[in-house]
């Protein structure tokens, strides 16, 4: 950090302000790489969130596209930009200084992040810190309201062993998790999740506890996620560099996830056992994960069908030395390969997932 000759209070607005910049610059540079839909989809939500709008408010579509026509002339203008230093108390900052940010504005309420996240997107937030905490050495900012944010807005992040969980975004998803079941209902599991709240009587409480709920689990799948971080190292990311955009990083991110799971957040939520939870986690078991392990949706099965969670716990600690493994086999077949280790470590993630 840079400092002047003498301390300056906080200016919330310019900060707040500096650190839209960062997110609007990162946009323009990353929102190219999204899916037509994926793009539109995390539009709508910027949208709503700019203007504050109630999320079961329909949102004028003309106003919208406007809008929308709007962002991206201003993306065009800024797309080469620098991004801004924070301007804090005693002094300005480099946008990823995320500690010596923090050590600043968490005293004052505040909670800032400036990392990474998939396929190196930079991602910035500015919120109103709701608690702060330790859990196994390690620090967790929990934030709600948030003051600026860029297209993607991810409930959880953990930078340098730290933490941050952004409830205000998970509420947000939340909503869009259950507003895509009311639409097909087909998930089963999301209908027990969803039948453990009230959301037919009053949504707003509903929703508010699911996301206290849920906050939680997210806790628990970010430690699972620095406790996997130390095991795997450097090595691991500059893998899925290598893997990057192919099917061969959907297959060896499900088996980060699956890894973190079966250290924090499964035996977390066999520890709690809140049927909403559980629920709401087989829920969004989909995909790649799903594919992947197989006999923890049998465990579930179980324990719906004889209140048992042995069949899960007995899934989770199997899975938890068996993702790990994996794990350093594609690592070795990479340092083997480099560059050119993808189809060997797809053929090797789809025959080991038949082991269990």
């Amino acid at each position: 950090m840079s400092n002047t000759t003498a301390p300056h209070p906080l200016d919330i607005g310019t900060l707040v302000n500096a650190v839209q910049k960062n997110c609007d610059i990162s946009d323009a540079q990353y929102a190219g790489d999204l899916t037509l839909c994926t793009f539109l989809l995390k539009m709508r939500e910027l949208y709503r969130w700019e203007h504050d709008i109630p999320l079961s408010q329909d949102m004028p579509k003309s106003e919208v596209g406007n809008w929308m026509n709007a962002r991206e002339h201003l993306w065009e203008a800024i797309e080469t930009a620098p991004f801004e230093p924070l301007p804090l108390p005693g002094g300005t900052a480099d946008p990823f200084e995320v500690s010596a940010a923090n050590r600043l504005l968490a005293p004052l309420g505040l909670v800032y992040s400036g990392g990474y996240g998939r396929f190196c997107k930079p991602h910035f937030f500015l919120g109103r810190l709701l608690r702060e905490e330790e859990r196994h050495g390690r620090q967790i900012f929990v934030s709600d309201c948030e003051y600026a944010r860029d297209l993607d807005a991810p409930p959880g992040m953990m930078l340098d062993g730290t933490i941050f969980v952004r409830t205000e975004a998970l509420r947000r998803w939340l909503w869009e998790r259950y507003e895509e079941w009311r639409w097909n209902r087909r998930n089963e599991a999301m209908a027990r999740a969803v039948a453990c709240y009230d959301f037919e009587r009053d949504t707003e409480a509903a929703l508010r506890a699911m996301t206290a709920t849920e906050t939680e689990t997210v806790i628990l799948h970010e430690l699972g996620e620095v406790k996997v971080g130390e095991a795997l190292g450097a090595a691991w990311e500059s893998l899925l560099g290598d893997l990057m955009r192919s099917r061969g990083e959907i297959m060896a991110r499900a088996v980060r996830d699956l890894y973190a799971d079966c250290e924090f957040t499964l035996p977390g939520l066999l520890e709690r056992g809140d049927p909403a939870a559980i629920h709401f986690y087989f829920a969004n078991l989909v995909g790649m994960r799903r594919k992947l392990f197989p006999a923890l949706a049998t465990g579930y099965r179980a324990w719906l069908e004889n209140d048992s969670l042995e069949g899960m716990a007995r899934a989770a600690g199997k899975g938890r030395e068996h993702w790990r493994d994996l794990a350093r086999e594609m690592l070795d077949l990479h340092t083997q390969l480099g560059d050119a280790a993808g189809e060997r470590i797809e053929q090797l993630i789809e025959s080991d997932a038949a082991l269990l």
